[in-house]
C-alpha cells in the first residue's frame, strides 16, 4: 500500500538532513536576478499559444497579529486601510499579466494565500473576486480547485458564506496547537470552539474539501500534550492534515527572535511527537501522502497518488501541476512552462513598479535541459515513491544509468540502509525510506552541494 510506513529511529538519525522541500527544482535559493518581465512575457505568450490550464495564487500579505513561529512574507498591522492600495496595485497587476494570456485558458486551479486573506473586508473581497472574474476565466459550475487559507480568528459564518458565494470550495485553516501555554508561547491563541465553528460552517456551506494545519516542535509543547492536539484536531475529521516541523531559524526570520529557544523540545522529544502523530492519523484512517501531509483515502490526493497522477508545486501536492501556475501579488512565484518567475518580497517595492505600469519581477530562472531531467525524477520519487527508469529514458532520450552512473554508490548505499530498493530497471522508496524521500531526493539535486544547508529545514 501506498500509505504504509515503518518507523525507523536508526534511519532517521542517519538520514536526517537540511533540505529543501522541492515545491520545485530546482529550489527558489538557485534564483538570480538576470530574470525579468521580458522573461515572464515570453513564458505567457508560449502559455497563450499552447492553451495550456492555468492555477493562480494571489498573495495577501497582511496580519492583524504577528505569530512568532511564521517565516512567511507578510506585513503586521492593525490598520486595515493599508489593504485598499495594494489592492489597487494587485489589479494592476492582473490585468498587466491576462492580457498575454488568451481568454480560453480556464482556471483550474486558486489559491489565496498570506498572511491572512481575511484581512480584507467582505467588499474588498468582492472587489478582488470581481476583478479576477474580469480579466481570467475562473469557472462558474464549481468544479474548479478554488482555496483559500483561513485564520479562524479572522472568519464567522458570514465570512464563510460570502467566499462560499464567491466561488471557494476548499479551505486551509490554521491550527498549530491547541494547548495554551504553547500558544502565548508563539504568540497565537485560538480556541478549538473558533476553530470547530469555522469548520462547521465549511460544512454547511458545502465546501469541497477542509485541511488543517499542526505544526510540532513549537515552544511548550511535549508528547503527551501534542498528543492531546492531535486527538481533538481527529474528532474535527478534516479531508486532509499538514503535519509541519517548525525550524527555529531566528538569524533568518526576525519574530522567531521572540521565542526563547530554552523553551524548545528535545529533538528527541520532537521524533517522538511525529511518531505518535503518525501512529493516531493512520489509526484513524489518513493516508500519509508525504513531506508532512495527510489525506482521507476518498482525498483527491490519495486517490491521484493511487493512480500515480500526483504531482509537486509551489502549492504543495496538487492534481494540478499540468497547469501554468501564475503568482500574483507581493513575493508570488510563478511557475509558467520552462520559467520560474518570483515577484519583489518588498512591498513598497512590489507597489511602486506597479505604480509605473512595471510588474514586479524581480529574479526567477529558466530550466535548462538537466533542470528539466533532474526535475522529472524529484518528482516522481516525491509523489510516488517510485522511479522507472525506462520512462525518464523515453521520455528524455538518455541511458540512465550512464547519465547518473556517479550517484550509484550512494543509492546503493541507501539500499543496504533499507531506505530503498534499488534495482537494474527502478527505485523505490520503502515503507522505512517514505518519510526520508527529501534525502533520496537530494541524491539527484545538482545543485545541493554549492549551498548552504543552514538555509533548508531538516528532514525531520
Amino acid at each position: 500500500m501506498l500509505d504504509a510506513i515503518r518507523w525507523d529511529s536508526d534511519l532517521i538519525r542517519r538520514y536526517d538532513l537540511a533540505g529543501p522541500r522541492y515545491t520545485s527544482y530546482p529550489t527558489a535559493v538557485q534564483f538570480h536576478g538576470q530574470v525579468g518581465t521580458f522573461d515572464l512575457f515570453h513564458a505567457l505568450r508560449d502559455s497563450r499559444k499552447a492553451q495550456r490550464p492555468l492555477s493562480l495564487y494571489v498573495h495577501v500579505p497582511f496580519c492583524a497579529n504577528i505569530c512568532y513561529y511564521c517565516a512567511c512574507n507578510k506585513v503586521i498591522t492593525k490598520d486595515r486601510g493599508r489593504a485598499q492600495p495594494y489592492l489597487q496595485r494587485l489589479e494592476q497587476e492582473i490585468q498587466l499579466i491576462a492580457c498575454h494570456l488568451d481568454p480560453a485558458q480556464t482556471v483550474e486551479q486558486l489559491h489565496f494565500g498570506g498572511g491572512t486573506p481575511t484581512f480584507l473586508s467582505h467588499d474588498e473581497l468582492r472587489q478582488l473576486m470581481a476583478h479576477l472574474r474580469k480579466h481570467f476565466n475562473l469557472l462558474n459550475d464549481d468544479s474548479g480547485d478554488y482555496g483559500i487559507e483561513i485564520d479562524p480568528r479572522e472568519a464567522d459564518w458570514s465570512t464563510m458564506g460570502l467566499l462560499r458565494e464567491l466561488g471557494f470550495n476548499r479551505v486551509s485553516i490554521g491550527l498549530q496547537d491547541l494547548d495554551p501555554a504553547v500558544q502565548r508561547a508563539v504568540n497565537r491563541l485560538q480556541s478549538l470552539e473558533e476553530t470547530r465553528a469555522v469548520i462547521d460552517a465549511a460544512r454547511t456551506l458545502q465546501f469541497r474539501s477542509i485541511n488543517i494545519d499542526l505544526i510540532y516542535g513549537l515552544p511548550k509543547q511535549t508528547p503527551d500534550n501534542f498528543a492531546r492536539t492531535v486527538e481533538e484536531v481527529i474528532s474535527l475529521q478534516p479531508d486532509r492534515l499538514s503535519v509541519f516541523n517548525y525550524a527555529h531559524l531566528p538569524e533568518r526570520f526576525m519574530p522567531q527572535r521572540r521565542i526563547n529557544s530554552s523553551d524548545l523540545p528535545s529533538p528527541a522529544h520532537k521524533l517522538e511527537m511525529l511518531q505518535r502523530t503518525i501512529e493516531q492519523l493512520t489509526a484513524a484512517g489518513y493516508r500519509y501522502i508525504g513531506m508532512d501531509h495527510f489525506a482521507l483515502p476518498d482525498d483527491e490526493l490519495a486517490i491521484a497518488q493511487e493512480e500515480q497522477t500526483l504531482q509537486r508545486n509551489f502549492q504543495g501536492y496538487t492534481t494540478h501541476g499540468h497547469c501554468d501556475l501564475i503568482g500574483l501579488g507581493v513575493s508570488a512565484i510563478s511557475q509558467i512552462g520552462d520559467l520560474y518567475c518570483q515577484n519583489s518580497s518588498d512591498l513598497n517595492a512590489y507597489q511602486n513598479s506597479l505604480a509605473s505600469a512595471q510588474l514586479a519581477t524581480s529574479r526567477g530562472l529558466v530550466c535548462n535541459a538537466d533542470d528539466r531531467l533532474r526535475r522529472a525524477v524529484i518528482q516522481q520519487l516525491i509523489c510516488n515513491f517510485k522511479l522507472e527508469f525506462a520512462e525518464i529514458e523515453q521520455q528524455f532520450n538518455i541511458d540512465f544509468q550512464g547519465y547518473f552512473g556517479a550517484l550509484w554508490p550512494q543509492l546503493q548505499g541507501m539500499a543496504e540502509d533499507g531506505l530503498i530498493r534499488f534495482e537494474r530497471e527502478r527505485i523505490e522508496v520503502l515503507p522505512a525510506g517514505r518519510l526520508l524521500v527529501r534525502s533520496v531526493c537530494m541524491v539527484f539535486d545538482a545543485y545541493l552541494e554549492q549551498q548552504n544547508r543552514l538555509r533548508f529545514s531538516r528532514v525531520i
